[in-house]
């Protein structure tokens, strides 16, 4: 069955993207930083019901909306006193002479230099500065998180097909239905223990496609028992956030 979109913007709330999921038993309201108001519905059903469930909620939306808000002004300003480090590289953020916003990865410092004719804030030069230290982390994700991967498999006999790194908005990590693993590159800002544990819960899920009992109970195998105070530890970091 297809899946229906729809972008509607309602008076005091703003964009809320409707969207049908065949996996859904009934309606609900997501809210995230940076991706708003999604309404999740079963296939089938009826759009002008669930803007009628939009406008009952939308005290709690509101309220919600507000903490979200604050939520994404954690984001960083980057500027030239920014302490960024990383496994391999540390930010420098640099005013130059020259007309266009210029990056480089050398020695293990990731230097950003920018026109000065721009304000550090501009939004093309923090853009610049996030894409230059994806790309950093990119480079470290590939070098390790493959490897990651490969050594819990072997540990624990999990079969898998390929792994990817990608930037994931959402996610820290996925698993397809052919065991395929993605996995964010944002992870190389985590505690290795954390990544490890995102590495193991895809793994898992090339065992349990669900997050049922029988995934938590391999989680807690593979984990010592402490699958849900990891899975607790990990809501304190945001892909988008840093």
């Amino acid at each position: 069955m297809s899946t229906q979109t729809s972008l509607i913007d309602i008076d005091g709330i703003g964009p809320v993207l409707f969207r049908s999921d065949a996996r859904c038993r009934r309606l609900s309201i997501r809210l995230k930083p940076f991706e708003g108001v999604v309404v999740l519905f079963p296939s089938g059903y009826s759009i002008r019901k669930a803007l009628t469930f939009v406008e009952e909620k939308r005290f709690w939306i509101q309220q919600n909306q507000s903490r979200m808000a604050e939520h994404e002004q954690m984001k960083t300003i980057f500027n030239e006193q920014t302490e960024f480090r990383s496994r391999t590289f540390q930010l420098r953020v640099e005013r130059h002479q020259s007309e266009k916003i210029r990056m480089r990865l050398k020695d293990g410092i990731l230097r950003v230099a920018y026109p000065r004719f721009l304000n550090v804030t501009d939004a093309r030069v923090q853009t610049a500065i996030r894409q230059a230290i994806e790309e950093g982390l990119r480079l470290e994700a590939k070098a390790m998180l493959p490897g990651r991967v490969r050594h819990f498999a072997g540990v624990n006999g999990f079969k898998v097909n390929k792994v990817f790194i990608k930037n994931l908005k959402s996610r820290w990590g996925s698993c397809s239905s052919v065991n395929n693993i993605n996995l964010n590159l944002q992870l190389m800002r985590l505690p290795q223990h954390l990544i490890d544990y995102v590495v193991l819960h895809e793994l898992c899920h090339t065992k349990e496609k669900n997050h049922g009992p029988g995934f938590w109970k391999l989680m807690n195998k593979v984990t010592d028992g402490n699958a849900r105070l990891l899975d607790k530890e990990m809501k304190k970091y945001r892909t988008t956030i840093y």
